[in-house]
């Protein structure tokens, strides 16, 4: 479904990704785990359309959208929720979900709130409070929301549990359980790499712009050797 080839992305003579390649298929939860710069944001971005790719490609259900605008790869189906979440904290939650529906129909929009409210009951109780005055678990799921606004067949989220107390942690991890059992397709860039790998069909790892290994979450939450090596500490 999501396939990325060799991928070079450089922030000025320094190579953020170098030669990173991974797959999504339909209906899978991916994981991307690794140490802080790492680039594993870079991935995602560059997957986006936020960052200019230097050589490689991404190609999604067959067309090669490399470099294409974010705005027509969101319109082919690939949503991100950003690190930090990035919402906008001086309009209330049901505008925040509206911006993030601006690419569909005003019909599918008013369809897209009521699923967005029955999936997330905290925000339908705060569907008039400015998303500035949210905590850190409800913002999360705000940007996640807003990300499925769009429809995506693909939703990539990075860091979703990044700052959140061990609870919210679990509410976080709870929603990608949610999410897959409804058949949506899912690439997560996540430092809990112990949840991550439990929660992924399959994972990759990045080391300094490189994919170094790459595996089952199964399989690579058995290697020590992974931990230790290449996403720095233990479990």
């Amino acid at each position: 479904m999501l396939e990325v080839t060799g991928l070079t992305t450089k922030y000025g003579a320094i190579s953020a990704l170098r030669d990173a390649s991974l797959s999504v298929g339909e209906g899978e939860v991916v994981g991307l785990i690794g140490p802080n710069g790492a680039g594993k944001t870079t991935l995602l971005g560059s997957i986006a359309g936020l960052l200019p790719i230097d050589s490689g490609s991404v190609s999604f259900e067959g067309t090669d959208i490399t470099s294409a605008a974010p705005e027509k790869i969101v319109r082919s189906g690939l949503a991100l929720v950003p690190e930090h979440r990035r919402i906008f904290a001086d309009m209330n939650v049901e505008e925040n979900l509206k911006i993030g529906g601006v690419t569909v129909t005003a019909g599918e929009r008013a369809e897209l709130l009521t699923e967005m409210a029955d999936l997330f009951p905290v925000l339908r109780k705060k569907w008039d409070t400015a998303a500035g005055f949210l905590s850190g678990g409800e913002a999360q799921q705000l940007a996640i929301a807003r990300a499925l606004m769009s429809k995506p067949k693909v939703i990539m989220m990075d860091e979703p549990s990044l700052g959140l107390a061990p609870i919210l942690v679990d509410l976080v991890f709870d929603l990608i359980e949610t999410l897959r059992s409804q058949g949506r397709t899912i690439l997560v860039v996540e430092q809990n790499a112990t949840r991550m790998l439990k929660a992924a069909d399959r994972a990759y790892v990045l080391r300094s712009g490189e994919v170094v290994a790459s595996g089952s979450g199964a399989e690579l939450l058995e290697r020590s050797d992974l931990f230790d090596t290449f996403v720095g500490g233990g479990r």
